[in-house]
């Protein structure tokens, strides 16, 4: 460790690397500063309480490292205020707590001018182990607390219900490995995807089996699982053996216990029938659509609705097929995932159905998805992050409240990719000038306190087009832009005509019922939906989509 700190870095990135604090400035060499110091002495003097143990007492891990960064927006910190911070925090995870003249040696080093590396060993001068419990919570506390000393970019108190985020040497190995992203991730992902497609504890296991994943079941004496644990094929370790991750350390919500909370509410059900994507996606818009109102009830079934609002943006990320599009709502599903949990016990009933739209994505038969289908479902989505954002702060969930607006973020660029061909086509489609007169009557008789804004805005000719499709197809206009008029208001809408498009595209499609009864009667398994999934992961190996790098790491 002291080599690589003092060292040039992997890539040339280190500059003067030197001892900013240490447990005991005078008994600490530093090699970065002290001519005649060198990396030996330093991790002799570091590592004298554990020699002095005998060698079954000695710990297999003696040494523990923890790196502390400032955004890259923070004013760059004195040598002073980093030597007080490392103090800071190693008293806060149990180090050296102040005053304890017994505690654990540890040092501070500083190679950048934006974070230090404090490294120290775990066994106290009075051959003691060091007390750590909790330590990753109360050095985040601690950090919190420093934040707003120095004056620094506050970020928000975690709940503890954030999914672990892959290690130094996993992203490491991605980047060796020539994976996209860490095995940690690509997995987390997966399950997910297992999750939201079964109907079962059954199908779940057959699902992780249909995305490529290995998986292991921990079985009680009656043969019962207890657990799971899952890998990827050909990620192992130095020895050839898969490397394993419990479900429950790629989130804390998928545990085996967690997975069947959700999946005991949809007991009795049958996996859905094969459709055609098009009524998947509609039938996923008529259940997205309650959404906002659904989060206004009773805290448990709001938590249930966003678990299951999670689900389906999971199936959506998987499979669809326009690239731009689906790097978008990844990328959205990647942030969103950290809003669908928090300390309020979740009311899986609630979301049965946003559940089975869900199933319904991934299970669909495929074939082209018309581009006014995709951009009205992304818009659907929109509002119900929307209101999710605003859930969340009313509950004073702030780590959830920013992973909804992040989410957010990337469900309007993906709104961007998705509507601007269906709105250039609709546009070029527009009807005639005697045709364009009559629709521009018909809003203003069936709106008219927003006819105005209407015809003012830049998509008033594709709408004129939308509605004379709809007519084609038999649907009454005027009436059309009354129900998209009452579904939500326009006032605080940017582009009014856009929006009753696709509001119109809702409308116009079948209802939940009517989508149910469209279905075709066959009935299938996992594998129509994979390749879907597969087919983004090998865009990701080819065009590298990071995970979201938004949060600064401290």
């Amino acid at each position: 460790m002291l080599y690589y700190l003092y060292g040039p870095g992997r890539k040339d990135e280190h500059t003067d690397p030197h001892m900013v604090a240490a447990w005991d400035p005078l008994l600490a060499p530093d090699p970065g500063r002290e001519p005649s110091a060198t990396l030996t002495e330093l991790a002799n003097v570091l590592d004298a309480p554990v020699l002095a143990l005998s060698d079954k007492r000695r710990p297999a891990k003696p040494v523990w490292h923890c790196s502390v960064r400032t955004a890259p927006e923070d004013r760059h910190l004195s040598e002073a205020e980093w030597a007080t911070i490392a103090r800071r925090i190693v008293a806060a995870v149990g180090i050296a707590p102040d005053g304890d003249l017994k505690a654990c040696r540890w040092v501070a080093i500083r190679h950048a001018d934006d974070h230090i590396h404090i490294v120290a060993t775990v066994i106290r001068v009075d051959g003691k182990r060091a007390n750590r419990d909790n330590e990753r919570r109360r050095a985040q506390a601690e950090c919190r607390r420093l934040e707003v000393e120095f004056g620094l970019r506050r970020l928000n108190p975690g709940d503890g219900t954030a999914h672990r985020q892959p290690t130094g040497p996993e992203q490491h190995k991605a980047r060796r490995t020539g994976r996209a992203q860490p095995a940690r991730e690509t997995l987390r992902e997966r399950v997910r995807l297992a999750v939201a497609s079964a109907a079962d504890e059954a199908g779940f296991f057959a699902a992780l089996g249909a995305l490529g994943v290995l998986v292991e079941r921990r079985r009680a004496p009656s043969g019962d699982a207890l657990g799971y644990r899952v890998a990827l094929p050909g990620d192992v370790d130095k020895s050839g053996v898969p490397v394993w991750f419990p479900g429950g350390k790629l989130a804390p919500d998928l545990s085996l216990p967690k997975i069947r909370a959700r999946l005991a509410e949809r007991a009795g059900t049958t996996p859905p029938p094969r459709q055609p994507a098009t009524v998947a996606w509609r039938y996923a818009i008529g259940e997205l659509d309650p959404v906002p109102a659904a989060l206004g009830q009773a805290d448990a079934s709001g938590a249930g609705v966003l678990v299951e609002v999670g689900a389906v943006l999971d199936a959506a990320a998987a499979a669809a097929r326009p690239v731009d599009v689906r790097v978008h709502l990844r990328r959205a599903q990647r942030a969103f995932e950290n809003a669908t949990r928090s300390r309020i016990r979740a009311d899986h009933r609630a979301g049965v159905a946003l559940s089975e739209a869900a199933r319904g994505i991934v299970y669909s038969a495929g074939g082209d998805l018309p581009d006014l289908v995709l951009a009205a479902f992304v818009h659907t989505l929109i509002g119900a992050v929307s209101v999710a954002v605003l859930w969340h702060e009313a509950h004073q969930h702030a780590q959830q409240a920013e992973a909804a607006r992040l989410a957010l973020a990337h469900l309007r660029a993906a709104q961007q990719e998705a509507s601007t061909e269906p709105l250039a086509a609709l546009r070029s489609a527009r009807p005639a000038a005697r045709g364009l007169a009559r629709y521009a009557q018909q809003v203003r008789s069936a709106l008219p306190d927003q006819a105005d804004r209407i015809l003012a805005d830049e998509d008033w000719p594709a709408l004129a087009a939308q509605l004379q499709h709809a007519e084609r197809n038999g649907s009454d206009g005027g009436a059309l832009l009354q129900r998209a008029e009452a579904h939500r208001e326009l006032d605080s809408a940017t582009h009014p005509a856009r929006v009753i498009i696709w509001r119109i595209v809702r409308l116009a499609g079948p209802a939940p019922a009517e989508a149910r009864a469209a279905a075709a009667e066959t009935r299938t398994g996992l594998a129509p939906a994979s390749p879907g999934f597969r087919a983004a992961d090998e865009w990701d190996a080819r065009h590298s989509v990071p995970s979201d790098a938004a949060r600064p790491a401290r």
